[in-house]
């Protein structure tokens, strides 16, 4: 019998439950297998036009594993996987730049490249936070300066002029004083392979849940476990005593209205230049259970 395969996504949730026992309490045999690896933040390094969807497309070496909602539903929707829709993310990010920036207020944006991730939560959330501020075509995104953990050390190193960053990696940006210039949000979801065992993913989930409440009573007890994903070349420098929870995973049902409302503002926001690439529905896109 194979173990359950599980990618940790920069949140805290899986070190949790896997440091305090909560999935071997829940039945559940298990090994972790990173799939972006961030030893290095140049292992984000992807390339231009390479983001979370893209993982998706060439196939991720796992039974379960995280990103963007918005991503994982157009990639459940294409057949790469399914989408679990008893639980979703909140997971808080913004949009910073250097402290010696001119750039004040999100107006200021205007025509400024800033780093997101192709097809990732923060590619998705920067168009609909800035949809607030300024009109679509002043709004200029790079796709070229790869995942989050590039990111953030492009902008370490005043590589970059701009970018969005979510999870430890905007924390540390606030503890070394970089400037926010516009807090945004985005839903995680759930990717689960169709090929998964089904009653693992309840034990999955069952832990997750209870490393949830763990988070949700004493978050700074956990907010070390940052450390597990950052790239070395960091880790001396993170105070995680500064940092906050992170995502939040959200029992609730990711709905089939969700789901299509989502599908919808993509396509109209021309955010797959290629098209549409849904070829299923949504009752056959999801994988629904019960976690209690």
């Amino acid at each position: 019998m194979t173990k359950f395969v599980i990618a940790p996504h920069m949140r805290l949730h899986e070190w949790i439950a896997h440091e305090k026992g909560y999935f071997i309490d829940a039945g559940l045999d298990y090994e972790f297998r990173e799939q972006l690896k961030s030893d290095t933040g140049k292992s984000h390094d992807l390339g231009d036009k390479v983001g979370a969807y893209q993982t998706f497309e060439r196939g991720r070496t796992c039974d379960v594993s995280s990103a963007c909602h918005w991503t994982v539903n157009m990639a459940a929707a294409a057949g790469h996987g399914k989408l679990y829709a008893d639980a979703y993310s909140f997971a808080p990010c913004a949009i910073f730049v250097h402290p010696d920036s001119g750039i004040k207020h999100p107006e200021d944006l205007a025509g400024v490249p800033i780093s997101v991730g192709y097809q990732s939560g923060s590619h998705y959330s920067t168009v609909e936070a800035l949809d607030m501020f300024l009109k679509p075509d002043q709004i200029q995104l790079s796709f070229a300066d790869g995942l989050l953990f590039r990111r953030m050390e492009k902008m370490i190193d005043r590589e970059i002029p701009a970018v969005s960053l979510f999870s430890g990696p905007m924390y540390f940006l606030e503890q070394l004083g970089f400037r926010k210039v516009l807090d945004t949000s985005f839903m995680m979801a759930a990717m689960v392979d169709e090929k998964a065992d089904l009653a693992d993913v309840k034990k999955y989930f069952s832990a997750l849940k209870r490393a949830q409440s763990d988070l949700d009573l004493h978050a700074h007890r956990y907010t070390h476990y940052y450390k597990k994903e950052f790239p070395a070349r960091f880790r001396e420098q993170m105070d995680t005593r500064l940092f906050g929870p992170g995502e939040r995973i959200v029992f609730e049902p990711y709905t089939s209205d969700i789901s299509l409302s989502t599908q919808k503002w993509i396509i109209e926001r021309g955010i797959f230049p290629e098209g549409s690439p849904i070829v299923r529905s949504y009752e056959d896109s999801v994988v629904t259970l019960s976690t209690e």
